[in-house]
């Protein structure tokens, strides 16, 4: 039968019954990191607000995931859906070639406020991954400009994660980072292995000596150094020194090598700081923002430079970057990513990440003492619970829902992300469920 014959005799069912809703994604759709007709269970969600997901049978579940670490003010939220509104009602998209619009302009000017002061010039991207991407480019094209054609390579530390896309794989930890079967097709990049020094450690010589030296080695083929600043997420969701980010600041300016962090998990606040650079008071040369740029409403990410490189870039051959994606600086996009930064920095923010902080140590206190668990940290909104095991999803997820959460562990981490309006009495319950699902896990 031919796709035409197909579209014709296919009819879609509207029917919200659940069960014919789960066939039907069972049968046609990836999830992340899925198979099709996947054992691990999914469940339907008719709605969401404030910090509540509403499956389709009825239940709700508290969100302490924040929809991968996006939806800092939780759900439906009325300013965010106010201005969303409005400017459906002028355009929902029009090219950014050769056009601009207000909301691109004024987001831009925004984000160029409230980062480091040298990053002056915006790029808008798709995502997050596409934001690495646009970044290593921007790198290799700025080394071009200035007739260094031979920086090419990026040296990071393992245990990082950049995204799923060919550039931001090639960065990410060929170990951990879930992306092994590519190893012979991805660009071949430098590694040292992570600092051992905590947050609020300090950084001895031994931590910064891998990377040290091997900028002194290969720092004529280096185009960038590029690093999650602080917290390493989907690669360990490890917590590292700021001393140690601010010696990697030094030795990049040393050795005259770009650096480029990667904010997309930990800016706008997470941290406990507004970017997780601040905490070492260190500026980059090429920053990535994304996943709450917008409040978790629309997909937006943006890659912000220094002059230094945008003008180089632009005045080198062939006078442009080359980069340009079809829905670059959505005007709804950009309309939510404005509204949510307006919403965030008009909120005692910093007072409510201290508070979800004090709640995730007292609350995930007790898992410390389960024989299964090897550590257990927190930073501003995270807070992690790292097993000796790996977790068997086809058992924990379901266990999670029934305790009334939704929180969604990888390998050997259970972790909270959770929206930034949650308060005291649901981030109990979502710390008690996870100490509860834990202790009744059989290691």
């Amino acid at each position: 039968m031919s796709a035409t014959d197909k579209s014709q005799h296919r009819t879609i069912s509207v029917n919200p019954d659940p069960d014919k809703l789960l066939a039907s994604d069972k049968k046609h759709i990836w999830h992340p990191y899925s198979a099709i007709a996947s054992d691990i269970p999914v469940y339907p969600v008719e709605s969401a607000r404030g910090v509540r997901i509403k499956l389709a049978d009825g239940r709700e579940l508290i969100d302490g995931m924040s929809s991968w670490w996006c939806a800092i003010h939780g759900y439906n939220h009325p300013v965010m859906n106010t201005a969303l509104a409005k400017q459906l009602d002028s355009m929902s998209h029009v090219m950014f070639g050769g056009l601009t619009h207000e909301p691109a302009i004024e987001l831009a000017e925004k984000l160029v406020e409230i980062t480091p002061e040298p990053l002056q010039s915006v790029f808008f991207a798709d995502s997050g991954s596409v934001s690495v991407e646009v970044a290593m480019k921007m790198a290799i094209q700025y080394w071009n400009a200035k007739n260094r054609p031979n920086r090419q390579r990026f040296l990071t530390i393992r245990h990082g994660y950049h995204g799923d896309t060919f550039g931001a794989m090639s960065v990410t930890d060929p170990v951990n980072g879930m992306h092994s079967l590519f190893a012979d097709t991805l660009a071949q990049q430098y590694f040292v292995d992570a600092p051992a020094c905590r947050f609020g450690e300090a950084c001895n010589a031994d931590d910064i000596a891998p990377l040290q030296q091997q900028l002194e080695t290969n720092k004529d083929h280096i185009a960038a150094v590029i690093l999650e600043p602080i917290v390493q997420g989907a690669g360990g969701m490890r917590f590292y020194s700021a001393d140690y980010l601010r010696r990697v600041s030094e030795l990049c300016s040393e050795h005259d090598v770009l650096l480029i962090l990667d904010e997309i998990a930990t800016g706008f606040g997470r941290s406990g700081k507004l970017f997780a650079c601040e905490h070492a008071d260190i500026a980059p040369d090429i920053m990535c923002v994304g996943k709450s740029l917008t409040g978790g409403y629309m997909t937006l990410a943006a890659t912000l430079t220094t002059e230094e490189v945008s003008q180089t870039i632009s005045k080198g051959d062939p006078g442009v970057f080359m980069h340009g994606p079809t829905f670059m600086a959505n005007p709804l996009a950009c309309t939510a990513a404005n509204a949510s930064i307006k919403l965030l920095l008009e909120s005692p923010w910093q007072q409510n990440i201290a508070n979800i902080e004090q709640g995730l140590i007292k609350g995930l206190a007790p898992c410390s003492q389960l024989h299964s668990v090897k550590d257990v940290r927190v930073l501003g909104a995270i807070g992690v619970v790292e097993l000796h095991q790996p977790v068997d999803m086809k058992t924990i997820q379901p266990m999670f829902v029934e305790a009334g959460v939704w929180v969604r562990p990888f390998g050997r981490l259970v972790y909270l992300m959770p929206p930034f309006i949650i308060n005291e009495a649901e981030l109990g319950t979502l710390t008690a469920a996870v100490c509860q699902v834990l202790q009744s896990l059989k290691h």
